[in-house]
């Protein structure tokens, strides 16, 4: 079994986890990549997608991540999110909810910027409804 470190996942709310790990997936805008004890110390964007935590009983727990960064040095690795929270803790109908207002807003593109928010609640709810659809499979 591989070794373990230290994993910190902060919100502008609150920190979603802190503890240990022996490894995790993250998806940054390059592709998904594995992390393990004594990775290469590395920064990297992350785009709206999924994040599996290897927990205690070496099962990984996925949760659905929004946009963010990944910072790993020194055995930690601390991830910085806009927003993100356990798969099985989605409330779907709320995230259908979330997708159909930013289509529509999308639809209505009243400004750049207004389509620019809309892209990104979308993208945030269907990794959300892509999470949800994962977990119950």
């Amino acid at each position: 079994m591989s070794e373990p470190y230290q994993l910190t996942v902060i919100t502008p709310e609150k920190t979603f986890f802190d503890g240990n790990t022996t490894q995790i997936v993250v998806r940054t805008t390059e592709g998904d990549i594995g992390i393990l004890a004594h990775h290469i110390s590395l920064v990297a964007s992350l785009p709206a997608g999924p994040l599996r935590i290897m927990m205690p009983d070496g099962n990984f727990r996925a949760a659905a991540l929004s946009a963010g960064l990944i910072k790993v040095g020194q055995n930690r690795v601390s991830i910085f999110a806009d927003a993100v929270e356990w798969a099985d803790e989605i409330d779907i109908e709320w995230a259908k909810r979330s997708e159909e207002d930013a289509l529509q807003r999308i639809r209505e593109k009243r400004s750049q910027r207004d389509f620019d928010l809309a892209e990104l609640k979308l993208k945030r709810a269907v990794n959300r409804i892509h999470m949800y659809d994962a977990m119950k499979k």
